[in-house]
This record gives C-alpha cells, structure tokens and sequence, in this order.
C-alpha cells in the first residue's frame, strides 16, 4: 500500500487536506494519476448517495435509496472480507466506483459454474465533467484490473456480471477483452456474465 506524504501548507499557512491512502497508485502518460482508494462510508457516504440516485446510474439498482440505506449499504460491504468496495481517483478527483468479490461468497455464485480463481467485479463511472473523454473507462478498467490481478496470482479469470439490458457497459468489457457469457435471471435482474481470463488480459496490456 503506497504511503501518504503530507501535502505543504497552502497559502494561509494551513496544511492541506492529506491525500488518500490508496491500494495502488501508476501514472498514465496522456491520462493523469490513477489512484485506487478503499470506499470510507463514513466520508464518502454523500459522494456515493449522489453518484448511486441519479438516473444515470439506473442498472446500479439504487434509484430510490435513501441516504442512509446507501451509508448502510457501504458500510456492510467495508465489515466482509470478501467483497470491497474502491474509489478510482484521476489526479486526485473521484472518477468511478469498484465493486470486487469472491463468487463463491456471493448471490451469483449460485448462477453459474464457479471456477477456482474466478474473481468478480463491478464498476459504475461517476458523472462526467465535460464532453466525454475517448478512452477514459477502459483506461480506468486497465489500472483496476491490473492491480486486481497483480494483487493475486491465484486470481485465474475475472467475472463480471452487467444488468443484461446494459448495452454500453457490455461494449465497455468487450473492448476491454471480456467474452461474453449467457444471460442469468438473478433475483433482482436479468445479468449478462461476462469473463476475462488473466493471461489474455496480461498478454494484451504488457506487450
């Protein structure tokens, strides 16, 4: 885990605000810092509730959350070994959200054949500040998927698992690398599984 220097004071003499702890942390050339943040639901409840209830975010499947249903949410996943919850910050500024779990420890797991080192993820993109940005998600999912993998070299095959009617965010994995699996009736929604295998993602980003 990379270590937080302590920011000079600015200019009325105050200390700055300390960065982040992050999991992993590369620059990008073209891009920015990329950094990897763990979700704290105690600071990052408001950041989440906005992201999570606008219309947007519809397949996140938390529209009508309240406030505090999103703080309890986020505080259940922070109390489980298994499932964690990251923030990806672009120079500093809060970009998207990730989800990771272990199938076998989750609802889905109970959907399909559960691999030895498969390991899930989901990923929402905050709002955007601007015009879109060509390039900027699947930049975001190459670092995440990176360290994810570099984490753990147990972790054999990655699975996702978009709400089947998400177009876009089956584009996004495709061009990632992600094959497309079949479509699961889940409690909660119709998903489309979606896998990477580690070797052909690490083939494809380190040459």
């Amino acid at each position: 885990m990379t270590s937080d220097a302590v920011p000079p004071p600015d200019s009325a003499g105050a200390p700055a605000p300390r960065r982040r702890a992050a999991v992993h942390e590369t620059r990008v050339d073209g891009f920015g810092t990329v950094r990897v943040v763990p979700v704290d639901p105690a600071r990052d409840t408001d950041l989440l509730y906005r992201w999570v209830t606008q219309e947007r975010a519809r397949f996140w499947g938390m529209l009508d959350h309240t406030r505090e249903q999103v703080r309890e949410i986020y505080e259940h996943l922070d109390s489980l070994s298994t499932h964690h919850a990251y923030l990806i910050h672009r120079d500093d500024r809060p970009v998207a959200l990730f989800q990771t779990y272990r199938p076998e420890a989750d609802p889905i797991g109970e959907y399909y054949d559960v691999r030895p080192g498969d390991f899930g993820f989901h990923l929402m993109v905050g709002p955007a500040e601007g015009e879109p940005e060509p390039g900027f998600t699947g930049t975001l999912v190459t670092v995440f998927l990176t360290h994810v993998l570099a984490e753990d070299p147990g972790r054999r095959r990655i699975v996702a698992e978009p709400d089947a009617r998400n177009e876009r965010a089956q584009a996004r994995l495709v061009r990632a690398g992600f094959v497309l699996g079949p479509e699961v009736r889940l409690p909660h929604k119709r998903a489309r599984l979606a896998f990477l295998d580690r070797d052909s993602f690490l083939s494809r980003t380190t040459r």
